[in-house]
């Protein structure tokens, strides 16, 4: 059986178009906020997750992934309030930056990694279209305090690699990893 160690109802929807058939399992787990670099948080994290779960369920195939936003070196994780928000999409407007996503799948007691990065261009966003776009609550439990998928579409200029990165699930990334441990979706 193939569990994801995620409840992001996003990673649900992306992983269905690998496989129909997996379930969910969410644990509460300490995540790091800090390493060597970007990538190995989101690598770490991934981990963390991906190995909680499997200690749980040994013979099955357990995914895990973390994402992160990153501006010049510095991690920008989900909001505190509407006012954190409000600051990290201040700070992202007219700038591009990083989104990574570290993934981590656990099977036969062994564990593989890999990451994805990719580019985000945001355009010029006033205060007052920002003010608004926190206001539907989408941007508060999101990194980097926005949603691709969502609302802050009209922001963003263009994106370099994977989209489904952006959203939450590297989905070709996953794949190849996958295949590379010999395991087809």
């Amino acid at each position: 059986m193939i569990i994801l160690a995620s409840g992001s109802p996003r990673r649900q929807e992306l992983l269905k178009k690998l496989c129909n058939d997996f379930k969910i399992e969410v644990y509460n787990v300490a995540e790091i906020e800090t390493a060597e670099n970007p990538t190995e948080v989101a690598i770490k994290n991934a981990t963390i997750k991906a190995e909680t779960v499997a200690r749980d369920f040994p013979n099955d195939i357990v995914i895990g992934a973390d994402t992160i936003v990153v501006l010049n070196g510095k991690i920008f994780g989900k909001p505190h309030g509407e006012k954190g928000a409000f600051e990290m999409l201040k700070t992202l407007s007219n700038k591009k930056h990083e989104v990574i996503t570290g993934l981590a799948i656990c099977t036969g007691g062994k564990t593989f990694t890999t990451s994805e990065v990719t580019e985000v261009y945001f355009g010029t966003m006033t205060d007052e279209e920002i003010l608004s776009y926190v206001a539907t609550g989408e941007p508060l439990d999101k990194s980097g305090s926005y949603a691709l998928q969502g609302g802050a579409a009209k922001f963003i200029e263009k994106i370099n690699g994977d989209w489904s990165n952006v959203v939450g699930l590297p989905l070709y990334r996953l794949r190849i990893l996958a295949k590379s441990i010999e395991i087809n979706f």
